[in-house]
Parts: structure tokens; sequence; C-alpha cells
């Protein structure tokens, strides 16, 4: 039971503070600002579904790519862990997503009517932190419970993500930059730690596997 609990704990502190609804919603509020109210929901809830599906699709298709290229989990784990880092890193300074959108894909989102599902749902939604997070962590279920677990946690998070971009207007005028900022920062530090701990877990397993390899 403390183990379904602390696995729910990381799946949602992961996924929230990679996703980082907050950060991200300053961009939403950019690239939909030439629409009205009620095509600004239709964009957010397709945007948000299109990063769903896509996080769905990359968490239960993650085991596969495992064995096709016979990568093991703890390398994955380490990898995750040093982009996990750069992300926070990026976020502890307030660099908000640079790294998820080029200017070219910006501008090639606002030519479009239909920009819900890029660059909104990917990359801005869904990033390659966000898709890494998923694999990883569905490389640490061990059963049914965990992928539920984790299927939850999406949703969760997904839900939690349209909420802000729907209300966002309100929320920013509320919060201000300064507060925005904040918390911003908070989740790098959060996401940081989460990183050296991913880092720290698959080289640990890496070192036990080597010395097991040598006393056999």
């Amino acid at each position: 039971m403390t183990y379904h609990f602390d696995y729910l704990l990381l799946c949602l502190s992961t996924l929230f503070t990679l996703i980082n609804p907050i950060g991200i919603a300053p961009i939403f509020l950019t690239l939909t600002e030439r629409f009205s109210d009620d095509e600004q929901k239709t964009i957010a809830k397709k945007g948000v579904l299109t990063g769903f599906i896509v996080l769905i699709t990359f968490a239960y298709l993650g085991s596969y790519v495992f064995a096709l290229y016979s990568i093991s989990i703890d390398a994955f784990r380490i990898m995750g862990g040093i982009i996990f880092f750069r992300s926070g890193l990026k976020m502890l300074e307030s660099i908000i997503a640079r790294t998820r959108t080029t200017p070219a894909e910006t501008e090639e989102g606002l030519e479009h009517d239909d920009i819900a599902i890029s660059p909104i749902g990917i990359p801005i939604v869904t990033g390659p932190g966000a898709i890494t997070a998923v694999m990883v962590l569905a490389g640490e279920t061990n059963g049914a419970q965990e992928q539920i677990l984790l299927l939850l946690s999406i949703t969760f998070v997904m839900l939690i993500t349209l909420s802000v971009f729907l209300t966002a207007p309100k929320i920013f005028k509320k919060l201000g930059k300064s507060g925005a900022r904040l918390i911003q920062r908070l989740m790098g530090m959060i996401l940081m730690v989460i990183a050296v701990q991913f880092i720290i877990d698959g080289i640990s397993n890496v070192i036990g596997t080597i010395l097991l390899d040598i006393k056999l």
C-alpha cells in the first residue's frame, strides 16, 4: 500500500512539474490571443486531449521501445534524470519552455486556424521531458495497479492543465508576473530533486548489476 502511494506521488509530482501548466499558460494565451473566448476554450480542450493521447501512447508503448532497442530502464532513468535536471534548472531561472517550440513553429502555428495539435498539444503541453517521464514511470510499474495509477496521474495532470488554460486570464491577473515566476521556480526546484534521485537510482542499479556479475 505504501509503495503504491509513493509511486502515485512520484507520478503526479514528476508529470506536474514537467508539464508545468502555470508556466506554459502564458504561451497558450499568446498563441490564442487573436481568437474569441469560445475558440480559445476549443483550442485548449483539443490541445490537452492531444497531449493526453501522446502521453498514454508513449506510456504503454515504452516497454516495446526498450525491448526493440535493447535499452535498460536504468539507462533511460539516468538519461531522463539529466533531461529533467536541465528542465528544472531553466524553470528555476524562470526561462519558460524555450526548448519546447522554435520561433518557426510558433510562427507557423499563428498562421493556421487550428493550432491546438501543434504547437499547443505538441510540443508545448507534451514536450520531450513529459514523454521521457511517462516512459520511465511506465518502466517502474510492477503490475496492473501501477499502470492504472500512471493512467490516473496522466489524466489528473491533463485535467489540471486544461483548467489552468481555461482560467489563465483570471489566474495571471491575480498572481501577476512575480507570483507566476515564484511558482515556476518552486516547481523547478522540485523537478531538480526528482532528477537527482532518478540519476542516483539508475547509477546505483547499474553498479549493483556490475558488482553482481563480477561476483558470479
